[in-house]
């Protein structure tokens, strides 16, 4: 006779697993198999357990082995025991590997447009429950959200403008956009005396490319005509498809294939877009944001004509 119910009973995992592989397998040597263990460690794990329930589990006779009823009542239950331990497992396992949680990142719209939302897209493919969420804010107050740990990985124009942040920085050419039917697409290079008389749409708040195409105009005798102005490099290249000018933007934005009747051509003398990612200093990076720094830097270090 089994001893009555013990409040102060200690269930093991072990024992959960033994006895739900009995429910399935229909018996000790079946149950032994599918666990990788010997018939008699089921034998003892099925008896211990039976003393913590302080209720048979199987009818044992010669050449019989079935649930009692209560077995078939405890089952259900035991299942569902076995199941959170397996997602809390999963979960821990999904944490490790950087596929659980989530990540912040802010750009100041450089490769917030034709670069980030392919890469978060790709990057959530193999971690499809992880969170992220892409915004946009000048560089200043990106580096004040990094810096306060609102953000945990920035993309703002070099240099870093506050201190007590880690920065990456990558030089990315610029390159002349126009529509494919421009005159100027048939150039191998475009120099600064070839947009003479010509609508150069600027980039909105003084810009350091458009000062540097300014200075190298005035150094030609020339002026720059500024009919139209925009936030991003993304929004001057949708401008460009549109019929309202030329412009100067990084490569990233330049070269991306879109389907959108823009072409490229090089531009000399060469000017460079200089764009650092940016990470809180005192802040270790967890494996989800390491993981995705890897894949940013990799995609900035390579070529995009």
């Amino acid at each position: 006779m089994l001893a009555p119910w013990n409040v102060d009973m200690h269930l093991k995992l072990r024992h959960l697993e033994v006895f739900n592989a009995l429910m399935e397998a229909g018996s000790v040597s079946h149950a032994a198999e599918r666990l990788g263990v010997t018939q008699p460690a089921v034998s003892v794990a099925l008896a211990t357990l039976e003393r913590e329930l302080g209720f048979r589990l199987f009818h044992r006779s010669r050449g019989t082995f079935a649930p009692t009823e209560e077995a078939r009542l405890f089952h259900g239950e035991a299942e569902q025991g076995l199941l959170a331990v397996s997602r809390v497992r999963q979960r821990a396992q999904d944490i490790a590997r950087g596929r659980a949680g989530g990540l912040t990142i802010a750009s100041n719209g450089a490769v917030a447009i034709n670069l980030l939302p392919g890469l978060i897209a790709g990057f959530q493919r193999d971690r499809p429950e992880i969170r992220v969420d892409l915004q946009i804010r000048t560089s200043r107050q990106i580096a004040t959200l990094v810096t306060g740990r609102q953000v945990d990985i920035g993309l703002i124009d070099a240099p870093v403008p506050v201190a007590g942040l880690v920065s990456d920085v990558f030089r990315l050419r610029c390159v002349c956009i126009m529509a494919e039917s421009d005159a100027l697409s048939h150039e191998t290079v475009v120099r600064p005396s070839l947009l003479a008389g010509r609508s150069v749409i600027a980039i909105t708040g003084d810009h350091p490319i458009d000062r540097r195409l300014e200075r190298l105009m005035a150094d030609a005798d020339l002026a720059v005509e500024r009919r139209v102005s925009a936030a991003y490099f993304a929004i001057a290249r949708n401008l460009v498809s549109a019929g309202a000018g030329v412009a100067l933007v990084d490569e990233i934005n330049g070269c991306a294939k879109l389907g959108d009747g823009v072409v490229w051509r090089p531009f000399e003398p060469r000017m460079d877009f200089d764009l650092a990612i940016i990470t809180a200093k005192d802040r270790a990076n967890s494996g989800l944001c390491a993981e995705f720094l890897d894949l940013l830097r990799t995609q900035l270090s390579g070529g995009w004509a």
